[in-house]
């Protein structure tokens, strides 16, 4: 007999003046403060000034939310897009993508290295993905609730089957139609992120990584878009045009992330420790100036 999970998880909590307050959005915005607070610990930790820390949460969660919905916009959707401009402010009707996410936030770190810190911009991205991988776990959990982003039908005992006909369920009044036993790729990425999540805290806590140029950042790059690249092989295709594709778009666009993420893994461990990355006294006196 076959085995399985029927997830019929409401994607709200509750709704307030007509509003839906949804998991997703909750997951989203938890992994942000908990984001947070890990990062002041890791920025006191290297006596870095408060402001730091405050100036480079309000450039991450810009980046995120512009970056991802641009990303979406551009890479999965564009021939719909292109047409309707307007919607891409649009924002509450869903469609983001963690690759334009990530690209925004390079963007956003770089132009933060050069205008707060005045520091190798190296030394802002190897803190700073640290929360970004609970978080991305996070918003993977979201995605279980919205039932989203799931893969093919499985006979493995864990498979969830998952609404279909999400809309018509809950602003319709109709049956719930069920997804076949499918693998639930939500959970699989979560669980991946958050293993790197906790590999770069022991890496940043207990071996004293963030005095190696790039190498926490190059782990986390390695880490997350190599597990998003086999992940993707189990998922259904997110558009129409991905159908018949032997690798997705998600697949294409996390190749130059692993590269790079393999690159500055090598170039850290070439160049060693590096003693003066972290100089409370440095650091003070470039903030005294700001």
């Amino acid at each position: 007999m076959l085995n399985y999970i029927t997830w019929t998880v409401d994607p709200a909590i509750f709704t307030i003046f007509s509003r839906e307050i949804r998991w997703y959005g909750l997951f989203f915005a938890l992994g942000f403060l908990i984001g947070y607070q890990i990062e002041e610990k890791i920025f006191r930790h290297d006596n870095a000034p408060q402001k730091w820390v405050d100036k480079i949460f309000i450039y991450t969660i810009i980046a995120t939310v512009v970056g991802a919905r641009l990303g979406h916009c551009l890479f999965y959707d564009w021939s719909y897009y292109s047409q309707h401009p307007l919607d891409i402010f649009k924002i509450w009707e869903g469609g983001l993508a963690s690759h334009g996410g990530a690209i925004a936030i390079i963007i956003a770190i770089l132009i933060y290295s050069y205008k707060v810190t005045h520091r190798n911009p190296l030394w802002a991205f190897d803190r700073l993905v640290i929360p970004v991988a609970l978080v991305g776990a996070m918003i993977r959990m979201g995605n279980l609730m919205n039932h989203e982003i799931y893969g093919h039908p499985t006979t493995l005992p864990w498979g969830f089957r998952f609404i279909e006909n999400l809309s018509l369920w809950k602003y319709k009044g109709m049956e719930p139609v069920f997804s076949l036993p499918s693998h639930p790729t939500q959970i699989y990425e979560a669980l991946c992120y958050l293993t790197v999540f906790l590999i770069l805290m022991y890496m940043y806590w207990k071996k004293d990584a963030g005095r190696y140029q790039g190498l926490i950042f190059g782990v986390f790059l390695v880490g997350i878009f190599l597990s998003r690249f086999f992940i993707e092989f189990l998922k259904n295709p997110q558009e129409e045009f991905e159908v018949g594709m032997v690798l997705n778009m998600g697949q294409w666009l996390s190749i130059p992330f692993v590269l790079g993420g393999i690159y500055l893994i090598y170039r850290a461990i070439k160049k060693g420790k590096i003693e003066g990355v972290v100089n409370a006294g440095s650091m003070r006196q470039q903030a005294k100036k700001k």
